[in-house]
């Protein structure tokens, strides 16, 4: 792990982004696409194959188990896009859509965080709440209230 210093033990003070002795500090940078195995692995072909057999299997088993909890209980795409995010730190083609998405979700969020869009929103629901509630006051007005079983024959 990097922790911006050469020493053994040492922690680094401050953090990338608030560095300041670089130009567009602040900002955030986008690392190059690519493999992040270390440099010894790297150098090695055979030792490089196995490892991204390695990333590739634990993140398909990641991105399986994301699969699984979509219709069961669990955070489904959290853990499938954990999995790209594994896949994205050996793989090219998993960089780039990771990139897409964080793209449309911030895209996403940002149109959803405008007033205009967050009052037209706001006016759709209250007008299909009274729709509905209008239906359902002619149903009952019409059915009147009655329980899909019969509770007195049993």
């Amino acid at each position: 792990m990097n922790t911006g210093s050469d020493e053994p033990g040492e922690v680094a003070v401050a953090a990338d982004k608030a560095r300041t002795d670089r130009p567009g500090a602040g900002q955030e940078t986008e690392r190059g696409l690519g493999s992040r195995a270390p440099e010894f692995i790297k150098s090695r072909r055979i030792l490089h194959l196995s490892w991204q057999v390695g990333v590739f299997v634990v993140g398909l088993a990641v991105v399986g188990a994301g699969i699984v909890m979509l219709p069961l209980p669990g955070p489904g795409w959290v853990v499938i896009f954990g999995g790209m995010a594994i896949w994205a730190t050996e793989f090219v083609w998993a960089q780039l859509v990771l990139r897409w998405t964080k793209r449309k979700v911030t895209e996403a969020a940002q149109r959803a965080l405008d007033p205009k869009v967050r009052r037209r929103n706001i006016t759709l629901t209250v007008v299909g709440l009274v729709i509905m509630g209008v239906l359902a006051g002619i149903y009952l007005w019409k059915f009147g209230f009655v329980m899909p079983w019969k509770i007195k024959d049993q």
